[in-house]
């Protein structure tokens, strides 16, 4: 597991994306994690939605389905899936989130940590955290709560940031260590550790993919966004240099180099 020179709280993470929204919307919309470049020739927009798609066809949920969004961000992809007939709860630490996220029917969306949702036991037909466990202190405890919320057999899809299994000491100190300290991650896994945790939580299994250079693209897209914004419009500008979390930009070189180098990879999970 790779930590960050400085340990990671909820608070912190809360306070990351509360200080940044207005950023993160303008670079990449209401869908907060990776596209999905399947064929190659889709558009960014196009992109993220056959990511969140790619969830929804591993959680093979129906009609009337009851779903946990565990990291929501804006709910973008809750509301998709609502629209397929889900009924969607959302967890994010981010305010600012739930404050942009435009009100949809079968979507609720709440500001809590999801380390306390408070949720019943065994109420929900499947789960799915997006890009959200990464921001998790307790990695285990997020897997044990999903176990604990969700029916006997229904399945949990996460798709990760990952930690290669045996990065070098120079990709930790240069590339993983620092774009976990910039970017609010309390720790990065490989896939061998995810595994592990959700097998230690009671799940099984079903399938790891590796699609690192299917969603490698994103970085390259939001790197020439943000040098564009950066350079053309003052109350970026100004936003940027003036953010407790300014030191997220140092991360767009980091996020391309370590996909480029494999020393970070991308997963998708499918556990029962």
């Amino acid at each position: 597991m790779i930590h960050p020179r400085a340990p990671g709280t909820s608070v912190a993470v809360a306070d990351h994306y509360d200080e940044l929204d207005p950023i993160y919307r303008s670079l990449w919309g209401e869908h907060v994690h990776h596209g999905l470049w399947r064929s190659g020739g889709e558009t960014p927009a196009e992109a993220v939605i056959a990511l969140s798609d790619m969830v929804g066809e591993r959680l093979g949920f129906r009609a009337g389905d009851r779903l946990v969004d565990i990291g929501c961000g804006y709910g973008a992809t809750a509301r998709r899936f609502a629209a397929r007939g889900a009924v969607v709860s959302g967890f994010t630490l981010s305010q600012a989130q739930v404050d942009a996220a435009p009100p949809a029917a079968n979507v609720s969306l709440a500001c809590r940590d999801w380390l306390d949702n408070r949720l019943p036991d065994a109420g929900f037909d499947g789960a799915y955290a997006i890009e959200s466990s990464e921001h998790m202190v307790d990695k285990p405890r997020f897997f044990a709560e999903a176990r604990r919320v969700l029916r006997p057999g229904a399945p949990l899809v996460v798709c990760a940031w990952l930690a290669c299994d045996r990065p070098t000491r120079w990709q930790v100190d240069h590339l993983l260590e620092p774009i976990c300290y910039e970017g609010g991650l309390p720790s990065m896994g490989n896939a061998a550790e995810y595994r592990a945790m959700a097998e230690a939580a009671g799940f099984a299994t079903i399938s790891h993919v590796d699609v690192s250079a299917a969603v490698a693209r994103t970085w390259t897209i939001c790197a020439a966004r943000f040098v564009r914004a950066m350079l053309a419009d003052r109350a970026t500008r100004a936003t940027v240099l003036r953010a407790r979390n300014r030191r997220f930009a140092l991360s767009l070189p980091r996020l391309i180099w370590a996909y480029r180098t494999g020393a970070m990879r991308y997963g998708v999970f499918t556990f029962r």
